[in-house]
């Protein structure tokens, strides 16, 4: 009797000490050895980090700034204090559920399905060509999303916090670019699902409106900017509508900028699309728009699309601040199926 006793304490003295190693082990694994830091795990319940984030492109050029250069960016924890510029990534936070935001560039035009961000709840922090830097500074963001239009102040909003991350997307690719923007934000903060749910909703939409663009031969895609209009050509701002839609273009010949090619109206009448397209860029700045006065003139009524009601007025705000989020894209969308139904 007395050797089990003995037997009993030695088996649970040796399982005594395997727990504790198994328990120093997982400390082991938790703790760099040399420097004492705790090291990243796998968490079930969110993202990895510390994680790195590319811009969407490497690059932009305007005139104001020349041509910047975007830098990498390694956040050690998701961010809890977030200011966004580009109206496209708030869109696309906004759709996933992503709390947090702090600051909103309120002097320029929200659109409207942004509107609950003009709220006292969300500071202002200034247009989207001027920011307001030290109030920016005042709210200690965690992290800024940028798109072209801040590219001039990269270097003063990196002095509020290295943490400034390029979400705009390209003129030149520019479909590509919106989804690497939405994979940034799902990326960040564990919204991978939600993103995958609303790519799909945007995919179905889109099979929709080629079938729509698929009656038609021709289309021009325009923007009136108080009295005056541009034209787009398929590897431009609002090429999409011919890439990704599946609207043909009715000439080639349109040379790509990002506000688009000089545009008469007796250019469009010798081109006679069967759908025109306007884009309204004064309403989206804040001006007063006569768009459809301007645009149902004399030329333009001998037009086939203005014949057999396809002048197709687009949002302003929507589509030239708004647009590459994921709101955006099936609202963008949707008024195309609404006004060719």
């Amino acid at each position: 009797m007395k050797n089990w006793k003995l037997l009993t304490v030695i088996l649970a003295s040796l399982l005594f000490v395997l727990a504790a190693c198994g328990s120093d082990d997982k400390k082991e694994s938790d703790t760099n050895s040399t420097t004492g830091e705790k090291t990243t795990t796998e968490n079930a319940e969110g993202p990895t980090y510390p994680m790195t984030i590319s811009p969407t492109v490497a690059e932009s050029q305007s005139e104001e700034a020349g041509t910047i250069a975007y830098e990498d960016v390694t956040l050690e924890k998701m961010p809890e204090k977030i200011v966004v510029f580009d109206y496209g990534f708030l869109d696309t936070l906004d759709a996933l559920g992503v709390e947090g935001i702090v600051g909103v560039a309120k002097d320029s035009t929200l659109p409207e399905h942004l509107s609950k961000y003009s709220s006292d709840e969300y500071a202002n922090i200034g247009t989207l060509k001027a920011p307001l830097l030290e109030d920016i500074a005042e709210l200690e963001p965690d992290v800024i999303f940028i798109s072209g239009r801040q590219s001039a102040f990269y270097d003063q909003l990196k002095e509020i916090t290295p943490n400034v991350i390029f979400v705009g997307t390209s003129q030149d690719d520019y479909w590509n670019t919106f989804l690497a923007s939405v994979d940034v934000a799902a990326k960040m903060f564990g919204k991978e699902e939600e993103a995958k749910e609303k790519i799909a909703e945007i995919n179905a939409g889109i099979e929709e409106v080629k079938a729509l663009a698929g009656k038609y031969d021709t289309s021009l895609v325009t923007m009136y900017n108080e009295g005056n209009l541009s034209g787009f050509a398929q590897n431009s701002r609002f090429g999409y509508i011919y890439d990704i839609y599946g609207f043909k273009p009715v000439t080639d010949n349109i040379e790509s900028s990002s506000h688009g090619s000089n545009f008469g109206f007796e250019a469009i009448l010798e081109f006679n699309p069967q759908v025109l397209f306007v884009i309204d860029r004064t309403a989206a700045t804040g001006g007063e728009s006569n768009i459809e006065a301007d645009m149902e003139n004399d030329i333009i009524k001998q037009t086939t699309a203005y014949k057999e009601n396809r002048i197709v007025y687009l949002d302003g705000p929507l589509w030239y601040l708004s647009g590459g989020g994921l709101e955006s894209e099936l609202a963008k969308i949707q008024e195309i199926k609404d006004e060719l139904k």
